[in-house]
């Protein structure tokens, strides 16, 4: 293995799962590792087999994947103090399992070998060597954890390098350090990383990071830095605690920033893509702000920052979004200018002239309308619709005259009427329909009242509501704002309405998003 070159073992189906809130099922960890495979990682840590019905499932399922690159690995610990290594149920799971890695935890910090095990640090090592002899020995490639290297070199270096000594003596192809408590800076990592390196060579040394001081992609990357020739992490950071160290982050940094390469290289800009599948198996909201791929991670929103990044992309963005498979994008505030409403009109679809004199109306208007409590980040439509006025393409294709809502409980029953009267052309409409709830009359008796005039709202529906209060020190007079996403089956749109009225909040939103189907836009 070159010194660029660097193997990356994945571990979420593990040491991921122990993640609040994280769970798999067994198809949804047989799709992971293929989807992981696809992707080019070339370890595939599964999990404990044995341990629970779900991980006997799993390695019992996962023997008929037909992965075409990486290898599933299952994890265990050395044998037990008392025992001999061809006898040890646990290690006897382990080959059993088939996998062809066996990946075994062993003590390499004096506190665990004589508080945690009760057994002396000879014992240990000899634990240690002797398990990963005979694993070696029925074919199967093993790496060696070191659990608690950094304490335990802080506490006793030469005690730590022997026990990854007795590793290297019955055949482990790599000893991952691992900093298992993440409390460690990367001045240390790098430095205790560097003495196993310069013993046992780039090849053989590897690195496991938790994230607890927030440091986790920062320390593996020193622990590449420092020679090690094969890191461990999880797709999103997910793990015990606050988490493992980040591969989502961890590979850009080395393939973009310090030259590295891998399996998975050439597969970079597919990041993004793996990161939301994994949140969504997870069924976890993806994170806007993660590094490289997260939504708001090329997200401009200052006038000056929007300008200079349409003109030098680079002046404002530390690599080309595309490389992790991301985008740009201009955020609408009220700290905009005219650069960033060009540019978020165009990422739109519309041109928009910076000169136009109209530019300075609508920038004033935006500004009143954002103090005012309204927010377009997310409501595309809704500003869509507010260029279309101040360039003069927003036609009316109706007006309201009047709404009203009446919400009644009879017994355990709740409805609401909802009666809205528009103006299209010259005709004067009134409808009224009933839902369970005022939005969904209003909605339904609105779309009644046009759908004569414009056939094609049929196929509108309302896909969700978000109610934010504003002001929140006002109490039940605060203002409100509302979200709404309409969809068509084709695509989808976003709409906002603010007012001290959460019905009438709604009401404008309502309004927003069936005059932005009924325009096409």
């Amino acid at each position: 293995m070159s010194n660029n070159s660097i193997k990356i073992y994945d571990t979420t189906l593990r040491d991921g799962t122990q993640g609040e809130g994280i769970s798999f099922s067994v198809t949804d960890k047989l799709l992971i590792a293929e989807r992981l495979d696809a992707f080019g990682v070339d370890y595939i840590e599964g999990g404990f087999p044995g341990s629970n019905p779900r991980d006997i499932t799993f390695f019992a399922e996962a023997k008929k994947l037909k992965l075409k690159h990486a290898k599933l690995a299952a994890f265990g610990a050395t044998r037990r103090a008392d025992g001999r290594a061809d006898q040890d149920p646990q290690l006897k799971t382990l080959i059993d399992s088939e996998m062809p890695v066996v990946t075994i935890v062993g003590k390499t910090w004096m506190l665990h070998v004589l508080e945690i095990l009760k057994t002396t640090p000879e014992k240990n090592l000899e634990m240690i060597e002797d398990s990963v002899r005979y694993l070696v020995a029925q074919g199967r490639e093993v790496i060696y954890d070191a659990e608690h290297f950094f304490d335990g070199f802080l506490d006793n270096p030469d005690y730590a390098i022997r026990t990854l000594e007795a590793a290297a003596r019955g055949g482990a192809s790599n000893l991952t350090l691992c900093e298992t408590n993440g409390g460690k800076l990367v001045s240390e990592v790098e430095r205790i990383t560097s003495a196993a390196v310069a013993r046992f060579g780039q090849a053989m040394v590897g690195v496991h990071c938790h994230n607890d001081s927030g440091l986790g992609v920062a320390v593996s990357l020193a622990g590449i830095q420092a020679g090690a020739g094969l890191v461990q992490g999880t797709i999103n950071g997910y793990g015990e605690r606050v988490g493992n160290a980040d591969l989502v982050s961890i590979l850009p940094n080395l393939f973009l920033k310090m030259g590295k390469t891998a399996a998975c290289a050439h597969n970079l800009s597919r990041i993004r893509e793996l990161s939301l599948f994994f949140d969504e198996l997870a069924n976890l909201r993806p994170n806007p702000k993660a590094p490289f791929v997260g939504e708001s991670a090329f997200a401009h929103k200052g006038g000056l920052h929007a300008n200079a990044a349409q003109k030098v992309a680079r002046s404002y963005e530390h690599i080309d979004p595309a490389l992790v498979g991301n985008r740009t994008r201009v955020l609408v505030s009220d700290m905009a200018g005219r650069s960033s409403l060009t540019l978020k009109a165009k990422e739109m679809g519309l041109e928009l002239d910076e000169k136009r004199p109209e530019m300075k109306a609508l920038i004033e208007d935006l500004k009143e309308r954002e103090f005012r409590g309204y927010e377009y980040e997310a409501a595309h439509a809704s500003f869509k619709l507010l260029v279309a006025k101040w360039t003069g393409k927003r036609p009316s294709p109706f007006v309201v005259e009047s709404y009203r809502v009446v919400i009644e409980r009879l017994g355990s029953t709740l409805s609401a009427t909802a009666t809205v009267k528009v103006k299209v052309g010259a005709d004067l409409i009134e409808k009224t329909a009933q839902s369970t709830g005022p939005v969904g009359a209003l909605d339904q008796a609105l779309r009644l009242a046009l759908e004569t005039t414009y056939p094609h709202l049929r196929q509108m529906t309302l896909r969700d509501y978000k109610v934010r209060i504003l002001e929140t020190n006002q109490g039940a007079a605060a203002r409100t704002r509302v979200l709404v996403e309409s969809g068509d089956g084709k695509s989808i749109w976003v709409t906002v309405g603010v007012s001290d009225n959460i019905i009438d909040a709604s009401w404008e939103a309502l309004v927003e998003a069936v005059e932005y189907m009924i325009m096409g836009a």
